[in-house]
C-alpha cells in the first residue's frame, strides 16, 4: 500500500468524527444530565457508570476476535456489521438523553424504572461503539504498509476525532442534546459510507475455519508480554487521572466558578490545544524519545492543573489558562501511548493478523478509565457531603478535591510507573523474553 492520498485519507478517517464526537457527551454530559435533570443520586450514578462499562470493556477483547473474523469473511459481512452498529449506536445514545414516558412511570417513587432505561441505552450505546471503535482502528492496521504509511492513515483518524472532540465539546451546551442526536446520526452514515468506499481492509491468506480456533486461543496472548501489562499498568494509571476530572467537569464548573454556561469555552479551548499541540510533541520525541516525553506531557499536566484547587467563584480567565495548559498537556496523552504499543508489538508479536486482540484489549483498558473514575469519584464525592447545585463549604471543598487534587496524585503515580516502565524496557532491549506461540 502506498502513502494514502487526500482522497483516500478523509474516506478512512471520516468515522473518527462521530466516534470521537459521542464519546464526549457520554462521559462528561451524561452525569450532570441525569443529576439535574432526573434528580438521580451520585452514588447511584457512579454505580450505575461503573457496572455498565465494566461489562463494556469486558467484552472489547471478545469484540476484538469477532472483528477479525468479520474482516476474514469479506467486505460484505463488514459493511453489515458498520451499518448495524452505527444504527444501535444512534438509538442508543438519542434514547439515553430521552428517555421515553413509559419508565418515568414504571417504579416512579423509586426511579427504578429510568434506572433500567438507563441500563438498557448504556449497554446499547457502549457495544456499539465498541465495534465500530475496534473495525475502525483494525481496518487502518489491515492496510498494511510501513511505519509512514501507518502513521498517515493513524493521522487522518485522530484529525477527524480531534475535530469530533472540538465540536462535541461546545455543540450541546449551545444547541442542546436534540441537535446533537442529529448530527451523530448524520455524521454516522457519512463516516460509514465514506469508510466502505475508501480502499479495502486485507485478508488472511489461510482458511478462516482453521485460523479462527488458534486465533481464540491466543486471546490472551499480549498478557503473557511483562512490557505489555507494564505499558497497560502506566496507561489506566494516567487515564483515570485524566478521567476523573472529565466526570466532575460540569460540577466544578457550576457549582465551584459559579459559571454555568462557559462549559463548552472551556472544554473548546482544552481540546483546541490539545489538537495544536500534537506536532510540539512529535517534536519532542525526536530530541527525547516517547516515554521521556510522555514523562515530560505528564509533569506538564500536574504543573498546569494543580493550579485549579486554588480558584474560585468567577476565576473564569484563570480556569481558561489552566485549561489551555493542561489541553497542551492532553497532546502528550494522545499521540504517545498508541505509538509506544506499536512499539512493544514491533518488539514481541512476530505474526500479522492479530491486530483485534491487541485493539480489544487496549479500548479495554481506555473504557476501564472511565469506569473506574465515574465508579470511584461520584461516590465518593456524595460520601463526603457534595451535592450537585451546594454551596456547602465542606461541599465545594470535597469536589476541589475530587477534580483537582486527586488527579495530580494519580499523575505522580503514572509518572512513576512509566519511569520503572521505561528503565525495564530499555534495560531488556532485544532480549528475547518468554512470548508464548501457539502451535
Amino acid at each position: 500500500m502506498t502513502i494514502p492520498s487526500v482522497r483516500s485519507g478523509l474516506q478512512y478517517g471520516a468515522l473518527g468524527l462521530p466516534l470521537s464526537f459521542v464519546a464526549l457527551p457520554l462521559y462528561v454530559y451524561m452525569p450532570s444530565y441525569y443529576a439535574n435533570e432526573f434528580g438521580m443520586s451520585l452514588t447511584l450514578l457512579g454505580a450505575l457508570l461503573l457496572g455498565v462499562r465494566i461489562f463494556d470493556a469486558i467484552t472489547d477483547p471478545v469484540i476484538g476476535q469477532l472483528a477479525d473474523d468479520v474482516f476474514q469473511r469479506g467486505l460484505k459481512l463488514t459493511a453489515w456489521v458498520l451499518g448495524v452498529s452505527a444504527v444501535l449506536l444512534w438509538l442508543g445514545f438519542t434514547g439515553l438523553f430521552f428517555p421515553p414516558q413509559l419508565f418515568f412511570d414504571v417504579g416512579q417513587e423509586n426511579g427504578s424504572g429510568l434506572l433500567i432505561w438507563a441500563v438498557f441505552a448504556l449497554l446499547l450505546t457502549y457495544l456499539s461503539y465498541g465495534v465500530l471503535t475496534i473495525v475502525h482502528q483494525s481496518w487502518a492496521a489491515r492496510l498494511r504498509g510501513d511505519d509512514q504509511t501507518q502513521s498517515k492513515w493513524v493521522s487522518w483518524r485522530e484529525g477527524f476525532a480531534l475535530v469530533g472532540v472540538l465540536v462535541a465539546s461546545v455543540l450541546p451546551s449551545v444547541s442542546g442534546m436534540g441537535t446533537t442526536s442529529v448530527v451523530l446520526g448524520l455524521t454516522l452514515a457519512m463516516g460509514a459510507v465514506a469508510l466502505l468506499l475508501g480502499p479495502a481492509p486485507s485478508r488472511n491468506t489461510h482458511d478462516p475455519k482453521h485460523v479462527a480456533p488458534r486465533r481464540w486461543a491466543q486471546m490472551v496472548q499480549p498478557w503473557r508480554i511483562s512490557a505489555y501489562r507494564g505499558l497497560i499498568a502506566v496507561f489506566l494509571l494516567n487515564g483515570i487521572a485524566s478521567a476523573i476530572p472529565a466526570t466532575l467537569l460540569l460540577f466544578f464548573v457550576n457549582d465551584r466558578l459559579m459559571a454555568q454556561g462557559w462549559e463548552g469555552l472551556f472544554l473548546f479551548i482544552y481540546f483546541a490545544l490539545a489538537a495544536g499541540s500534537m506536532p510540539a510533541w512529535i517534536a519532542c520525541v525526536a530530541r527525547w524519545g516517547l516515554s521521556r516525553t510522555w514523562l515530560i506531557g505528564m509533569a506538564l499536566a500536574i504543573a498546569g492543573f494543580i493550579g485549579a484547587a486554588f480558584i474560585g467563584a468567577g476565576d473564569i480567565v484563570a480556569f481558561a489558562l489552566i485549561c489551555a495548559a493542561s489541553g497542551f498537556a492532553l497532546g502528550a496523552d494522545l499521540a504517545l501511548p498508541a505509538a509506544l504499543l506499536a512499539k512493544v508489538i514491533r518488539r514481541h508479536e512476530a505474526d500479522v493478523g492479530r491486530e483485534g486482540a491487541y485493539f480489544g484489549w487496549w479500548s479495554s483498558a481506555a473504557k476501564l478509565n472511565l469506569a473506574l473514575a465515574a465508579g470511584l469519584a461520584l461516590p465518593l464525592l456524595e460520601w463526603l457531603g457534595y451535592s450537585p447545585g451546594t454551596q456547602d463549604a465542606a461541599g465545594l471543598f470535597a469536589l476541589t478535591v475530587g477534580y483537582a487534587v486527586l488527579p495530580c496524585i494519580l499523575k505522580l503515580f503514572a509518572m512513576g510507573a512509566l519511569w520503572v516502565w521505561r528503565m525495564n524496557f530499555d534495560r531488556k532491549g532485544e532480549v528475547n523474553e518468554h512470548v508464548w506461540h501457539s502451535a
